[in-house]
């Protein structure tokens, strides 16, 4: 049975550009150097802004104000499940890139689900669909 990962991410849209956090190497080639959403895995005891907020300070050392959810996906990688919560986020203070291989912010309409992780990809979609109908 596969490992089932409960995990959040957060949606930073300034200026009509969405933060984009891009993985390193990883032992998982399907995820290696793809851009996600930042966040990460919610620990025994948190709720989901709350971990959220605490994935954001660890890996961005950034503060950041978690918003109403988004999407919540599931998607089955080779190796585990991940379901993902996503939620919008204003952040409080600027980003650093500690872990990632880069963050940058890339505007709704040059994003190409492609180049993101396949868990993260449908809410990306969803988010450039939305950018062409709608100011954000």
């Amino acid at each position: 049975m596969k490992r089932h990962l409960q995990v959040v991410g957060g949606i930073v849209i300034q200026n009509g550009a969405l933060l984009a956090a891009r993985r390193g190497e990883s032992k998982y080639a399907y995820v290696a150097h793809k851009y996600e959403f930042a966040g990460g895995k919610i620990e025994a005891g948190e709720t989901p802004p709350q971990a959220l907020a605490r994935e954001f300070a660890e890996e961005l050392r950034a503060k950041i104000e978690v918003g109403e959810r988004f999407m919540r996906l599931t998607h089955e990688y080779p190796d585990f499940i991940v379901t993902l919560d996503t939620y919008f986020c204003t952040l409080l203070t600027p980003v650093s890139r500690t872990e990632h291989e880069e963050l940058r912010f890339i505007p709704l309409a040059e994003l190409s689900p492609a180049d993101w992780a396949p868990a993260d990809a449908p809410a990306v979609k969803a988010l450039r669909a939305m950018a062409e109908g709608e100011e954000l």
